[in-house]
Formats: structure tokens, sequence, C-alpha cells
């Protein structure tokens, strides 16, 4: 997910609380997940007020994002080769240990930008009602080097898991493609992982019975849009539809139905539409009815419900 056009850190805010809302639908809570916030502006101004040239600083994030996986000793040659001094890479690491807002406040100073930038961040966060969600830790810059401004990442608070999502901000990108640079700030997640997370809280669906209730066929391409809106009209009610995307032939259709283990068919013709109506067809006792087109979903859930 991602915004485009939009330079203000409501951006991260609005993707942040998406992030959330996510997480709270599938019945995961701050409890057991929680997302780590910096910015790389942070590491940006820490590296320029000790003189470390800008076009050094992409390339000294992408080694301090392996921090996480290696000592710093297995890296330092590499950080001196970039021009990295001892007394530069203690005061990058000093900074990398800041857990929280005021202490990076006596790193930086008030008149910071990133400072400034992630303050604002977490009052949204605090109005948006996901303040509990965040947590503020400066050792987190994000690996790709595209990333210009606040990063985040979702973690596991038992530790147990990799990241479950990461993004951040990233206003350079498209430019770097020969368009005009345009401020945007987007996210990724991670399926794999939320699955075992969802896995180990007992929250993973049950996939067994993933039977179609429902097959909606149009039965000419020109009623397609009418039995798109059926469909949609039909899921909405949490019922299970399939909508036949290929002109087919009857007899197929029924085949279809029957493979699936659908209960009802929902035909649409062009003498239905021009009335206002669909057909269905209850396939488990054969009997078929003309329904209103407005009032099939109510219709067919009112039918399952009493089956």
């Amino acid at each position: 997910m991602d915004i485009w056009g939009v330079p203000g850190i409501e951006a991260e805010a609005e993707l942040l609380s998406a992030i959330v809302t996510f997480f709270k639908r599938v019945g995961i809570t701050s409890k057991d997940v929680g997302i780590k916030v910096n910015s790389r502006a942070v590491l940006s101004e820490v590296l320029t007020a000790m003189g470390v040239p800008a076009d050094k600083f992409a390339a000294t994030c992408v080694l301090v994002d392996k921090l996480e996986k290696v000592k710093l000793d297995d890296i330092r040659g590499e950080m001196q080769e970039l021009g990295l001094t001892d007394e530069i890479i203690s005061k990058l690491v000093a900074t990398l240990a800041i857990k929280d807002l005021d202490a990076l406040e006596q790193t930086l100073g008030n008149d910071s930008k990133a400072l400034s930038q992630l303050k604002q961040l977490m009052a949204y966060a605090e109005a948006y009602g996901f303040r509990d969600w965040l947590i503020f830790d400066a050792s987190v810059v994000r690996g790709l080097a595209y990333y210009t401004g606040v990063v985040f990442e979702g973690f596991d608070r038992k530790g147990e898991l990799r990241a479950i999502c990461g993004g951040g901000r990233y206003d350079e990108l498209l430019g770097t493609f020969g368009g005009e640079p345009l401020p945007a700030v987007g996210f990724g997640f991670g399926d794999a992982v939320i699955a075992e997370l969802l896995k180990d809280r007992n929250l993973l669906p049950n996939f067994d019975n993933n039977q179609v209730n429902v097959i909606v066929f149009p039965l000419t391409p020109s009623v397609y849009a009418s039995a798109a809106a059926v469909a949609g009209s039909v899921r909405s009610k949490s019922i299970t539809s399939d909508l036949v995307l290929e002109d087919k032939k009857m007899k197929w259709v029924f085949k279809h139905a029957e493979r699936l283990g659908a209960s009802h068919l929902i035909i649409i013709g062009e003498d239905e539409i021009a009335k206002g109506m669909v057909q269905v067809k209850n396939l488990g006792k054969g009997e078929q009815q003309e329904v209103e087109m407005s009032k099939v979903s109510d219709f067919i859930a009112h039918q399952l419900a009493s089956s």
C-alpha cells in the first residue's frame, strides 16, 4: 500500500493506521505486535554534524541495517572504507541505542527536523488511537537505499518471528527512473510471517470448508455488469460466490456448480434485466424462482440460513 504526492507526516500516520486496522481485524493486538519507528533523517543529522559526506549516507544505512544480524566488528572494516572514523562509528552506535524521543532530543537538539517529525507522528498516532503499537527505535533504518525519511517495521513481541511488515518514505525513488521526484510512502506485508503469527496465536481461520455457496451466471457477455453487481451484493452478505467470467453454456455451468459444491445458481439474462429480476435455482431441491435483483442477496442469505 502506498500514498503518493503527500509530503507531510500525515501520510505515514494514515498508513500506520491501515496496518493497525488490519491487525485488529484479524484478531492481533498490540500485545502481539509492535511497530518500531525511526527516521533516516536521524542518522543523516548525526552523520552530517560529524562531517560525513551525503553521498556516503545510503551505504552507511545499509551497513547499519546489518547490525541486527551481525556484530559491529564484522562490518567495522566496511564502515571505515566509507570514511567513518572510530569516533564517528562510536557516535553512530550510541545513537542507534536510543529508544525514546527525550533521549534523542538530547542528541539532536530541540531544533531537529527529524525529531519534530517523529514527535508529530506520535501525536497523530495518539489521535488515531494506536500510540500503544508504536515504539521509537533509532536502530531501525531499513536496508534498502531508496528510503529517505520515516521508516518502520512490525515485529512479533515474543521475538520468535522475523519482520512482519515494513516500509517508509521514499521521496526520490521515482526520480531514479527518469521521472520528476514525487513524495511517496508505502509498506509491504510478509504474508508467510503473518500466517505463522496467526497460527501461533490460534487465530488462523479454518480453510477446510472452502465451499462456494453461489454461482452467478450471466447468460451473455452483455449482461456481465449486472451480474458483477449481483455478485458484489451477495458477497456483501459474506456469502461465497463465483462469478462466471467466460461465455459458457448452461451445461458447463451446472457441472461447474456441482464441482464447487454450490447450493444456488443465479441466472441473469437480458429478459431478466429488463424486468429488474434474476432467476435463482436451488440446486439441492431443484426449485427455481424469479427474484427481484435488488433483493436477491437477502433472499439467498435467508435460504442458506434456513437450510
